[in-house]
């Protein structure tokens, strides 16, 4: 089992990490909308919100859509479908809000300490060179 993790800063900033095996598995079952802590997959001190993903033929999960199964339905807006003309309605496959084996992304928002990890040593490093200067 292997996830790709797309995961978002709320500055704009976005990283992608891959999982195998245990980090893998751990994902395995969660929904759209719980969140999960980040030492799971390696990045310890975040928290993370499951957005959204798309399985392996690239159909794109959506959050009302209970279960892991793959269905066709007629959408008005939302994920899956972006309509052109007001009113606009057309069939369209989506999977459930569930990760199983035939997820391949997920995709996520960081909601704890929502700054980017980098960043932080970035700007600890010239405060300390410049009270020593």
């Amino acid at each position: 089992m292997e996830y790709k993790i797309v995961i978002s800063y709320s500055d704009g900033k976005t990283i992608q990490k891959e999982v195998k095996d245990k980090q893998a598995e751990a994902l395995f079952g969660l929904k759209i909308g719980e969140e999960f802590n980040g030492e799971t997959i390696g990045l310890s001190g975040h928290t993370l919100k499951i957005t959204g993903g798309s399985d392996k033929d690239g159909f794109p999960m959506r959050q009302d859509l209970d279960g892991n199964r793959r269905v066709k339905l007629l959408l008005s807006k939302g994920v899956g479908f972006n309509p052109e003309e007001s009113g606009e309605r057309r069939k369209k496959r989506v999977r459930g809000n569930t990760i199983n084996e035939d997820t391949v992304q997920i995709n996520t928002k960081v909601t704890k300490p929502e700054k980017y990890p980098e960043e932080k040593k970035a700007e600890e490093a010239p405060a300390e060179k410049s009270e020593s200067a």
